[in-house]
Formats: C-alpha cells, sequence, structure tokens
C-alpha cells in the first residue's frame, strides 16, 4: 500500500504531498491542473522510461518519492535486500519502504531503494509485486492475447498455476532432449572426426609412454653426456685435489697431518677444533667416492647412450609438438578414454535421447490436457462472473465469454485465450479488440479486475480515466465497483466524474493558481464543504450551485452508504 507520495518539480506541480493510505482515493482537479501528473510521477516511481520534458519548466530537477508499508518478510523484502536497502520497522510483520526518482533537465534519472541507490530496472521489480496501472495504454494492452491469457491464469489461481507449473518443468525437459538430439545430429560427422583424431593422440601417447617430467631429466642427461671430456677433466682433478690416487699431497693428507699435529697437544680447547678437523677429514673422503663414482658413470656412458637419449627426446618432443607440453599430453592421456567413450557411444545414445524424448512428450501432452482443461473450466466461471459485473455496469445486455482454443505450443501453454463481448442481443460474442467502444473497454476491464481481486488480489490499483466515455448512472456503479474493489486492494484513481468521486473514502483534489506569469498546482485533500464544493464543480462546472450542491450531497450520500 501507498501511504504518501510527494512530487517536485514535476510538470505543473511545484511542491505537493499526496496523503494516500487504504481504502479508494478519487484525484480530481480542473482541466490542466497536473491530475495525470500523479500517474506520471507514480511511473517514475515503478521504473517507467523518465522523460526530460516532465520537469518543470525553469527547474533543473523534477523528484518523486513514496512510502509504501509492505511486508517485512517476502519477495518485495528480497527484492529490496538484494539492492542493498532496507526496511523501516512498522509494525508487526511490516515495513516502510521509501523509494525515490530524480529526473534532470537533461534527461539523467536517478532512483533510489530503502536508502540505497538502485537501478531503474530495481524499481520495474518493485512494481510487479506493488501495483497495477490502468490507463489507456493499459486498456489497448488487454486487448493482446497474452494480457487476456494472464487474466485468465490469474483469475484461475493455483490450480492453473499448478498446472502451469507442471507444463512449464515437462516442456522445459522436452525443449532440453531435442535441443541435445539436434545438437547431437547435427554435429554427428564433427564428432566422428573427433573421436578419430582423439584415437589417434592416445595411441601415440600409450605408444611412447612419457613419465611425468621425463623431458626434463632427459635434457640434462643429454647436455651431461654431450660434454662428458669436459665434465671428467672437472672431475679428475677435483676428486685428486681432495684424495690423490698416486701419493701426491692432497687435501686429504693435509687435513690428516694437521689433526695429528693438534692431537698431540694437551690441550682441550685445541682437541675440540681437532674433532672438527676430523669431522673434515671424513666429509672429505665421502666428496672424494661421489667424484670417483660420477667418473665411473662417465665411463660407462658413452655415444650409444648419448644417441638414445635424444632419440627419446625426439619422440617427446612429438607429443609436446601435438599437445603443447608433456603434462598436457598426460592430461589428455588421462581424460581422453572417457571422452572416447562418450564420442564412441553416440549412436547408443541417440536411441536413448530419444526414447527419453518421447517419453517427455507423452507427459507434455498430458501436462498440456490437463492446464487447457483447467483454464477452460475456469474460463466459464470468468465469463459469466464477469457478465454479472457487465450487467450492474449499466451494460445489461452485454455478454462476455472467455474462449480458450487451440493454439501453437509456447512455454505458456498450447491455448489461444480469447475474452469475447457481445454487447447487444443477438449480437455474436467478438474480440474486445473490435467489438467494445473505448467506455465500455474501460467497464469490461474495471469488471475483470473486480472478479480477479477475488481469488489474486493486487496491493495497489491505479486507474487513470477509467471512467472515460460514460456518464450517469453507469458511472455511479463505475463508482460502486471501485469502492468494492478497496476492500480488497488499495485503489487509486483519477476521475473528473462526481459519481466516481462519490465513493471515494479519500478525496485529493489537484488546484491550479496562476500568478500571471507561472502556473502552478498543488493538492489538497478535501473533506465537508470543500468536498462538497469540488463535487458541484464537477457536475455542473460551478462550485456555489445550490442544485449542484444538493446533487453533490445526494452522490456524497449514496457513497458513504456504500463504504458502510
Amino acid at each position: 500500500m501507498i501511504e504518501e507520495m510527494r512530487m517536485q518539480g514535476l510538470g505543473v506541480i511545484d511542491d505537493a504531498v499526496l496523503p494516500l493510505g487504504p481504502g479508494f482515493t478519487a484525484i480530481t482537479g480542473e482541466t490542466g491542473a497536473g491530475k495525470t501528473m500523479v500517474v506520471t510521477g507514480l511511473g517514475l516511481l515503478l521504473g517507467q522510461r523518465a522523460d526530460s520534458g516532465a520537469v518543470r519548466a525553469g527547474a533543473n530537477q523534477a523528484s518523486v518519492a513514496g512510502v509504501w508499508i509492505v511486508a517485512s518478510e517476502g519477495a518485495i523484502a528480497d527484492i529490496v535486500a538484494d539492492a542493498g536497502g532496507e526496511l523501516e520497522s512498522f509494525g508487526d510483520a511490516q515495513g516502510e519502504l521509501y523509494v525515490s526518482r530524480t529526473l534532470s533537465a537533461e534527461g539523467r534519472s536517478r532512483a533510489s531503494v530503502g536508502g540505497r541507490a538502485a537501478p531503474a530496472g530495481v524499481l520495474s521489480a518493485l512494481a510487479d509485486e506493488l501495483v497495477v496501472v490502468h490507463g489507456q495504454s493499459e486498456q489497448l494492452r488487454l486487448r493482446s492475447a497474452a494480457a487476456q491469457r494472464d487474466a485468465l491464469d490469474r483469475f484461475g489461481g493455483a490450480p492453473i498455476a499448478t498446472a502451469l507449473d507442471a507444463y512449464t518443468a515437462a516442456y522445459a525437459r522436452w525443449r532440453e532432449l531435442d535441443a541435445e538430439i539436434t545438437e547431437l545430429s547435427d554435429n554427428r560427422d564433427r564428432r566422428a572426426e573427433e573421436a578419430d583424431r582423439l584415437r589417434e593422440a592416445l595411441a601415440l601417447i600409450e605408444a611412447t609412454a612419457p613419465e611425468e617430467g621425463e623431458d626434463v631429466v632427459l635434457a640434462e642427461r643429454a647436455e651431461r653426456l654431450a660434454n662428458s671430456e669436459e665434465l671428467r677433466l672437472a672431475a679428475s682433478l677435483a676428486r685428486n685435489a681432495i684424495s690423490s690416487e698416486e701419493g701426491e699431497a692432497d687435501a686429504a693428507a693435509l687435513v690428516a697431518e694437521a689433526r695429528r699435529h693438534l692431537e698431540k697437544a694437551a690441550d682441550s680447547a685445541l682437541g675440540e677444533i681437532a674433532d672438527g678437523i676430523a669431522d673434515v677429514g671424513y666429509r672429505l673422503a665421502d666428496l672424494a667416492l661421489q667424484l670417483s663414482a660420477y667418473l665411473a658413470d662417465l665411463d660407462e656412458s658413452g655415444p650409444h647412450e648419448l644417441a638414445a637419449v635424444e632419440e627419446r627426446r625426439a619422440a617427446l618432443t612429438t607429443l609436446v609438438r601435438a599437445h603443447g607440453t608433456l603434462d598436457e599430453a598426460l592430461e589428455l592421456w588421462r581424460t581422453g578414454s572417457a571422452r572416447l567413450a562418450e564420442l564412441d557411444d553416440d549412436g547408443d545414445r541417440l536411441e536413448r535421447l530419444q526414447a527419453e524424448r518421447d517419453a517427455a512428450r507423452g507427459d507434455l501432452d498430458t501436462a498440456a490436457a490437463a492446464l487447457t482443461a483447467t483454464r477452460t473450466e475456469a474460463a466459464v466461471r470468468l465469463g459469466a462472473e464477469v457478465t454479472e459485473e457487465l450487467h450492474a455496469l449499466a451494460m445489461p445486455d452485454a455478454r462476455l465469454e472467455v474462449a480458450v482454443r487451440e493454439g501453437a505450443e509456447s512455454s505458456h501453454g498450447r491455448d489461444d485465450v480469447a475474452i469475447l463481448l457481445a454487447p447487444h442481443p443477438g449480437a455474436e460474442p467478438r474480440s474486445v479488440a473490435k467489438s467494445a467502444s473505448g467506455g465500455e473497454l474501460s467497464r469490461v476491464m474495471l469488471a475483470i479486475e473486480v472478479v480477479i481481486a477475488g481469488t489474486d488480489p493486487v496491493p495497489t490499483f491505479v486507474f487513470d480515466e477509467v471512467d472515460a466515455g460514460i456518464g450517469g448512472a453507469a458511472a455511479i456503479e463505475v463508482g460502486r465497483r471501485l469502492a468494492r474493489l478497496a476492500e480488497s486492494s488499495q485503489v487509486i484513481a483519477v476521475t473528473h466524474l462526481a459519481q466516481v468521486a462519490a465513493f471515494a473514502s479519500n478525496h485529493l483534489s489537484v488546484v491550479k493558481s496562476n500568478d500571471g506569469a507561472v502556473t502552478a498546482s498543488n493538492v489538497r485533500r478535501l473533506e465537508g464543504g470543500e468536498r462538497e464544493a469540488e463535487m458541484a464543480r464537477l457536475l455542473s462546472g460551478l462550485a456555489d450551485s445550490d442544485a449542484a450542491l444538493t446533487h453533490a450531497r445526494e452522490l456524497l450520500s449514496l457513497g458513504a452508504a456504500a463504504n458502510c
């Protein structure tokens, strides 16, 4: 429910606060006073396209702010939280939602939701949960097949929603299988070529049998073998310097001599040093043995081993060229078998998928039939109840039918839904797009909303000129129906008819003033004598006409009785 809305610099409205609240709010005013700016302002708060032409002449920007009373948990709270906003606490299980939108004269727009900046798309998402706006554009939309189907589905409530969910799931499953079969069939040759390439690659890897890191080890081994003479000389000289086999003075002998000299001295400090020198001697002996082993390995290696290493490196290079690195080749070896099995299974897999698709098609047929049956049953009830409403809306001979016919298959089912109207006795029911005038279409739309509200209530309805093209008794019945709709939803109606405004529990007037240079409008809540004067003005154009005031009081009494 919209608790309050404030507009600044919007069209002819300079600065106005609209106290709204529950029930039925009627908004009236002279022609050109800016009544439709209320709907424009709401549209901005609901994410509609911002038009810089709506900014008041001479103003830098227009701004609209609204306060909604919403459930503290649920879809609306989730949208606000996802946008980073917060609800202000307001009683048990309820919160206040602050929404604003500013529009600069240059056309730039900014929005905030729950105290945080948000894109207009968030406002649109909130609008789907908060408000239904009916104006001339919505009456035109009612002429579309999709809107007529949506109206029937809303009226059908849980039974249609359940059937539609089952159908949607079956349709998605069938589409998924059909797409997979199409992809598999269309790419059969490509997949066969992929299988052949993969089979050849795996055979080469298996024949080569590489080991992880083998290319690095072989590169080091090849470099050693290629420089064996230089390595042999270096290792031999180093070994002789440490421990010579020819009795020459070497490091081991010199260390041993130093140790003997220290061991002869009777001093504990020198004894510790002698022990350290002994450790050096042991280490030198180990290094000499390692150098001897290295030289022995070089002596055993020869040109024949270098040739074998290079041959092996060449085999590994073939894999690297094909796969980028040896690690990637090994990864293909680990995973390629599963992919090859999948590709080789295409024939059997296609048969299995086709069988699954056939079963899914059967499930889809069953779900579609159930959805059609549920819609057909609801269509009969919707037609009868809307027809009854139309009779009360001064269309006593009108008959509305909702036809459910076989249509193209889509995610919404296989039904074409058409709302048909026979406005006169003996007339064949025809599409509302062809058989209803503007005034009749307004009443059809209102009757549908009144009936649907019983099964699918909407938090707020906004009607812009719903009474266009009607008057007299029809207008009174429109007012009654708006009041009835307000029993379960908040209703805001911009009207130029006193017969409609009389049934409002909250009457706001858009008042225009002109200082000779600038025209500006404000909004005022009307009560008592002010409301009677406005009603008289709506009836006769004269706020102080005795006859009009008498008629106005009669209408207000009628509206008050209806609201009791």
